[in-house]
């Protein structure tokens, strides 16, 4: 027992005076445009943004897509926004979902650093929602912003359950360092960002 004592204490004897955290107050990127640097970024991560001013807008740019247009199967969690073929509230078994075409998500707030937008998934009735289907359309307001991953992180609010930042389309370089995408999720990733 004495010498688990003399270990511990002399690791505590090294151990470097205790300092306060800086805190991130300060760090990170600041843009001038918000809108305009995130729907750019959208683009480089392989995504398409279309900047609306309101919902009926969204609605409108998104049915005149060919993603929504060949669409057979389409559900939608925001109200108003693509011609839902289906309520996936309705859906008891997840694997229902299978052969869904095109998915209409709401995002919580968009990040302009990097185009990723947080999604909530425990508002949707089934977390398949996001990855099933062939295209994803995610609706995000303009007022919700952030210029980077510091604000992202302070502005969420993340009880236990599954929430994640989506990026794009599904991609993957894994195999021979070739970049496929829709190797694992949606083909594509089409972002609405209503007032801006």
């Amino acid at each position: 027992m004495a010498s688990r004592d003399d270990i511990l204490g002399a690791v505590r004897r090294a151990q470097p005076p205790a300092t306060a955290h800086p805190g991130v107050a300060g760090l990170g990127n600041r843009f001038p445009d918000l809108p305009a640097k995130f729907a750019e970024m959208v683009a480089v991560v392989g995504g398409t943004c279309l900047r609306v001013p309101d919902l009926a807008a969204a609605d409108r740019a998104l049915r005149e897509l060919p993603v929504h247009r060949e669409a057979k199967r389409i559900a939608s969690m925001v109200p108003g926004v693509g011609a839902a073929t289906f309520d996936p509230v309705a859906v008891a078994d997840p694997h229902e979902l299978a052969g869904m075409d095109l998915c209409v998500l709401a995002a919580e707030l968009g990040v302009a650093e990097n185009g990723a937008v947080w999604l909530d998934v425990r508002k949707l009735p089934h977390q398949a929602l996001f990855v099933i289907p062939e295209h994803v359309a995610v609706v995000v307001q303009a007022s919700t912003l952030v210029h980077d991953m510091h604000q992202a992180y302070a502005a969420i609010s993340h009880a236990p359950g599954f929430a994640l930042f989506l990026s794009g389309p599904s991609k993957t370089a894994d195999i021979e360092q070739a970049l496929v995408i829709g190797a694992h999720g949606a083909r594509s990733c089409t972002v609405l960002l209503v007032g801006a």
